[in-house]
């Protein structure tokens, strides 16, 4: 759930406070509750077959839908990467630092951290360094947010304009990544939970999606605070840009360092947690085996499908410009996978799921309900700016 609040998550909602206030805050609080259920059938599919997201489309819908679904993830996966391995150039960049150095550098923990442990050394290192994030907490107290201008903004959205719906897809898009679903099921298969632990399953899913929205919602804060006081730069074009804007109240080298350390911290995690999406993805639907038990010499192609996302991501942001609207364009991309992703989890958790643990009366049509809004609203702003754009 830390890896949600990734480099693409911080850059939008800077954009999306800059651009509209507090408008957008509203829906990121209002997604809490559909994050939450969405990861909460991964978790129930995981722990109850035992199997991948991957591995259980194709054995109950066919390898059409789980090579489909696959495309939609490795879409998505070189979307993130690139987008996070931006984020740490931009960062290094801060401190003179050549994206050679950054990029080698975050590589090589990436590498070092998969191949050197179990799931279980992999998700501690993970969520001690997706803690950094907790910094941007910091960056919206010292913001000094005016309560009345929340309000204000908050019962003002702009449902008619384009600029507006492009970034509430952008905003939905960010929330949910088809790399979460297949990395929490794939996980909770290689843990190897069972019903007894769903309990405790649930509740750090819980957590996580009021934490991952809430350090989504503080950088919006931070950004619509700054846009109030009027000192905001006109377009903010990369990570540089975003953290010169939002930090001085901190003084310029503490509010960088605490900026680098939550945007590391987001970046970092999310590069972990998609790059192993992936790997499980293909392993599941190809059969190849996969397991953060084995060694990579046990498991090679597990371990390079991982390595070459991570290095191929790298090396094409070695070469390409730090600029936001690329960031925001893969959140759109999400938004636009959202009905096929969201679509096929649910219908697994209607037919995979034992009777016991399958979705039934009101919490199906809860489920239902909230997932047609959430894939209305980002297909409406994503098409709608896409028709804009072409006229």
């Amino acid at each position: 759930m830390l890896a949600d609040t990734d480099a693409g998550n911080v850059v939008t909602a800077a954009q999306g406070g800059m651009q509209w206030g507090y408008r957008l805050l509203p829906l990121l609080l209002a997604l809490i509750p559909m994050l939450y259920l969405v990861q909460e059938l991964t978790i129930r599919l995981g722990v109850y077959t035992g199997r991948g997201h991957g591995e259980l489309i194709r054995e109950r819908f066919g390898p059409f839908w789980a090579y489909l679904s696959f495309l939609g993830l490795a879409a998505a996966t070189i979307g993130s990467l690139i987008t996070e391995f931006t984020a740490v150039a931009g960062v290094g960049e801060l401190y003179g630092l050549s994206r050679a150095l950054t990029l080698s550098l975050a590589v090589a923990f990436l590498l070092f951290l998969v191949g050197a442990g179990s799931y279980r050394r992999v998700e501690k290192i993970a969520i001690a360094v997706g803690l950094f994030e907790l910094a941007f907490f910091i960056v919206a107290l010292t913001a000094s947010p005016n309560l009345a201008d929340v309000a204000r903004d908050a019962v003002d959205p702009r449902w008619g304009d384009t600029g507006f719906m492009y970034l509430v897809a952008a905003i939905v898009g960010a929330t949910f990544n088809p790399w979460m679903i297949f990395y929490q099921q794939s996980a909770i298969a290689d843990k190897g939970l069972q019903p007894g632990d769903i309990g405790h399953a649930r509740l750090d899913t819980g957590v996580g999606a009021v934490l991952t929205q809430c350090l989504t919602a503080a950088v919006l804060i931070a950004a619509a605070a700054r846009l109030r006081s009027g000192d905001l730069p006109a377009n903010l074009s990369s990570i540089g840009d975003i953290s010169r804007a939002l930090t001085p109240l901190l003084g310029a080298m503490a509010g960088r360092v605490v900026f680098s350390a939550g945007v590391l911290g987001a970046s970092l995690v999310a590069a972990v947690v998609s790059s192993l999406a992936l790997a499980w993805g293909l392993g599941e639907i190809t059969g190849y085996r996969r397991s953060l038990a084995s060694s990579p010499f046990e498991a090679p192609w597990f371990f390079g499908v991982y390595a070459a996302s991570a290095i191929g991501s790298a090396a094409l942001v070695w070469f390409a410009p730090n600029l936001v609207p690329l960031t925001i364009a893969a959140q759109i991309l999400n938004a636009l996978l959202m009905p096929l992703v969201i679509g096929l989890l649910v219908a697994l958790a209607m037919t995979a799921l034992p009777e016991t643990a399958r979705l039934r009366g009101r919490r199906l049509w809860l489920v239902l309900s909230l997932s047609a809004t959430a894939c209305g609203l980002s297909l409406w702003g994503g098409l709608s700016w896409l028709f804009a754009a072409l006229r």
